[in-house]
C-alpha cells in the first residue's frame, strides 16, 4: 500500500497472504489491503512477480493511495530497482523490500503516464498525483521511449 509522503517522498505497507481455495491474487491484494472491486479511486495492481528456491511464485500488487493511512508505515527512502547483470539475465542476484517498493511506485508512475483509468483514480488524490508528477518528470525519457515504441 503505497502514500505521499512530505515533499514527494513515498511510504509503503507491507502485507502478505496466499490465496484461499478459488480466491485470485488480484482477489486477495483487495482482501488484505480493505479494497472493494467497485473503488473508481484507489488503483490495485499487479507489478511484478519473481520466482523463489523453496518453488514459490511471488506476485507485488500495488494498491495506491493506501486505504489505512492512519497505519504505520516505511518510509521508501529511494526508488532503486534491483537489475540482472546483463539484458538476458534479468533476475538480480539479490532483491530487497525497497527494490519491489520502488519499483512498483516506477510502474504506477508509468502507468498514470498512460493509462487513463489509473490517471483518474489516483489523479483524485492531490498528494498522489503530485508525487507522480515529479517521478514522471524523471522518469520523462523513459516514457518518450515507450510512446515511441507504441507508434
Amino acid at each position: 500500500m503505497f502514500r505521499a509522503g512530505v515533499d514527494g517522498r513515498w511510504l509503503y505497507r507491507r502485507l502478505a497472504a496466499v490465496p484461499g481455495p478459488g480466491e485470485s491474487p488480484d482477489e486477495v491484494a483487495r482482501r488484505i489491503s480493505g479494497t472493494s472491486a467497485d473503488d473508481p479511486a484507489t488503483v490495485v495492481h499487479s507489478t511484478s512477480w519473481r520466482h523463489r528456491p523453496e518453488g514459490q511464485v511471488v506476485l507485488t500488487y500495488a494498491v495506491c493511495p493506501d486505504p489505512a493511512p492512519h497505519l504505520p508505515a516505511e518510509e521508501l527512502p529511494t526508488l532503486d530497482i534491483a537489475r540482472g547483470k546483463a539484458p538476458a539475465t534479468p533476475t538480480p542476484e539479490q532483491i530487497d523490500v525497497v527494490n519491489v517498493a520502488g519499483h512498483a511506485v516506477r510502474h504506477l508512475a508509468f502507468l498514470m503516464a498512460t493509462d487513463a483509468v489509473v490517471c483518474r483514480a489516483l489523479s483524485r488524490h492531490p498528494s498522489i498525483a503530485s508525487a507522480m508528477e515529479g517521478l514522471a518528470r524523471e522518469l520523462a525519457p523513459a516514457l518518450q521511449l515507450a510512446g515511441n515504441a507504441a507508434r
